[in-house]
């Protein structure tokens, strides 16, 4: 049945909440009060925003507030999810944008080999503990599976390895850590983890053909990974040099400035169509496309300030909050799924640390207390992780229930990174730090804390 935008009103005989619009309105209301409420409650605790987000989505889902009937059917009835969803997941993908936009790997390349050898240290443990874990979710949660075992591995094992790059900026930024070279490293090592997750996304999709039985031919995810690369290829080779050109045209004030800053956003929003097209999610060519843009003159700086506060400020906490939304904690029952619970965070967490540590004290020379601290940073997940999950479930890759295990991973291993580090690292902020030059997510305009 389709669905009126809007209604007529109260005085024609229409419930307003019965149409589109109007229901819409009220949703984001109800979750940035809920939300804004849960991170004014947490802050105390030094808490990044997005964990209030995400448990703010988990309160006003089926585990909490929705067991309520009245209330879901009638602030989130099961025909308005397509409306919230899309409009969440446009905020997901100018974020990705965003991210893109933010990260210069001019850090990288100053910090050098260290952060490469840091970011695989960190990476391949836990990568290689998804193989070993897929088997005991079958044994934990004997429900059909729609995906096979590789796209589960390499889907599971890209949760596993990520580090949420803007969460962990957050956390280095409260922490007074940005300025100094553990900082540094931790961001630089932590961008490099990030494009791997990214590209280990793009596979996982693509040999998982969304979680159902491949539709094309055999050789399609040869196709779609063959396509992805021409995609990024075109996007560094082709479109860099073009919006390098529009932004040098460009003033720093002028109408043709807001112009390029639109045309930017519009290649963004298409490059997503793109990657879509090809079999990739849109995200990731959000993310390419920033990635690609010209840092010359400002330019990006400029694009970032002008769509981040929509961004961060509405879209973004309605997209975790619609994460919480469809995590039901009720379907993580009984001793095998809570002792999966318990077994995932420990490989998310000491698959990590175990390999930083070692490499950072081996490798680099680095202080074993500040090794141990750069374990923890590349530890915390929050904000990234929630995306591949969200992926994840959304092309039945996963099930409700492993959905469920690793969104309480996520929250664990985000909300013990900021104490845990504090205890490890103690460093006072001082008026004359320096900020890190092109990696400190300029302005928070990326930044979920």
């Amino acid at each position: 049945m389709a669905v009126k935008m809007a209604s007529d009103g109260l005085w024609q005989g229409e419930n307003p909440l019965d149409f589109a619009l109007p229901l819409l309105a009220v949703q984001i209301a109800v979750v940035l009060v809920v939300t804004q409420g849960l991170a004014f409650a947490l802050k105390p605790l030094r808490q990044p925003r997005v964990i209030a987000e995400i448990l703010g989505g988990i309160l006003l889902g089926p585990s909490a507030l929705g067991r309520w009937g009245a209330f879901h059917r009638t602030i989130f009835p099961e025909w308005s999810t397509p409306a919230l969803d899309t409009v969440s997941g446009l905020g997901l993908l100018l974020f990705l944008f965003l991210v893109g936009l933010e990260l210069d790997f001019r850090a990288v390349r100053r910090v050098g080999p260290r952060s490469v050898a840091i970011a695989a240290a960190g990476i391949v443990p836990p990568l290689l503990a998804a193989a070993g874990i897929v088997p005991l979710l079958d044994l934990a949660i004997p429900a059909p599976r729609q995906a096979s075992y590789l796209s589960l591995c390499v889907f599971l094992g890209a949760a596993l390895s990520v580090t949420a790059l803007p969460v962990l900026a957050c956390i280095l930024k409260e922490l007074g850590l940005l300025g100094v070279p553990f900082g540094e490293t931790a961001m630089a090592a932590a961008a490099v983890n990030d494009v791997f997750a990214w590209t280990l996304l793009a596979l996982a999709l693509a040999v998982s053909g969304g979680g159902r039985e491949p539709k094309g031919p055999p050789l399609a995810p040869v196709y779609i990974l063959s396509s992805g690369a021409v995609f990024v290829a075109f996007t560094f080779f082709a479109l860099r040099p073009l919006m390098a050109r529009l932004a040098r045209r460009a003033g720093p004030c002028s109408s043709d400035g807001d112009l390029a800053c639109s045309c930017a956003v519009a290649c963004a929003l298409l490059a997503g169509t793109v990657t879509d097209a090809i079999g990739v999610h849109p995200v990731f060519g959000a993310f390419v496309f920033g990635l690609a843009m010209p840092r010359e003159d400002g330019f990006a700086e400029r694009i970032g300030e002008k769509v981040a506060p929509l961004v961060s400020g509405l879209m973004l906490p309605l997209y975790f909050a619609t994460s919480g939304l469809h995590t039901n904690v009720d379907n993580v029952q009984g001793v095998a799924a809570w002792g999966m619970v318990a077994l995932v965070v420990a490989v998310a967490v000491v698959g990590k640390f175990t390999g930083t540590f070692a490499v950072a004290v081996a490798g680099t020379g680095m202080a074993r207390r500040e090794a141990a601290a750069l374990g923890v940073a590349m530890s915390a997940k929050g904000l990234v992780e929630l995306i591949v999950l969200n992926i994840g479930k959304e092309k039945k890759v996963l099930d409700d229930t492993t959905f469920a295990i690793f969104v309480i991973m996520a929250l664990t291993t985000t909300v013990i990174a900021t104490p845990l580090m504090t205890a490890l690292y103690r460093h006072q902020s001082t008026a004359t730090t320096p900020e890190i030059d092109g990696m400190e997510l300029k302005g928070g305009h990326a930044c979920p804390a």
